[in-house]
């Protein structure tokens, strides 16, 4: 599990710098339906990127640790969880959006139950090695 929870995160971690790169270097051109947005809507969703690409750096962080650390697992996963929760905000408000973002929701909703669990049987089998924790872990 502890391998897995590993190769996850570094994968994580890896698509959100690239993509928040992607939207730093693009702008508005990034986000599909939204070439025509204007420049504050292209301000915001670069300035977005960029903060995209320290999520991201956060999960390499993560994974770089041993073991990986549970606590900073749950809340990385728990903030990519409220941005899905914010698209279904969006669905219930104005509708369904383009095909694309509607898939990045579903991976949004989906993938943070999975890291909890990840995290949770790192942590099990942690305590079963070492018998306790170190604190924050």
């Amino acid at each position: 599990m502890a391998r897995a929870l590993r190769v996850l995160a570094q994968l994580m971690g890896w698509s959100c710098v690239v993509i928040g790169v992607f939207h730093v270097v693009l702008g508005n051109a990034a986000i599909p339906g939204a070439g025509s947005a204007g420049t504050t809507v292209d301000s915001w969703g670069r300035f977005m990127g960029a903060s995209f690409v320290g999520y991201g750096l956060a999960w390499l962080w993560v994974a770089r640790q041993r073991p990986v650390p549970a606590q900073a697992v749950r809340w990385l996963a728990g903030v990519f969880l409220l941005g899905g929760v914010g698209r279904l905000i969006s669905l219930a408000v104005h509708g369904w959006p383009q095909w694309f973002q509607t898939a990045l929701a579903v991976i949004e909703l989906g993938l943070p139950p999975v890291f909890f669990w990840l995290a949770a049987a790192g942590e099990r089998a942690w305590r079963g090695e070492a018998g306790t924790l170190p604190a924050g872990r």
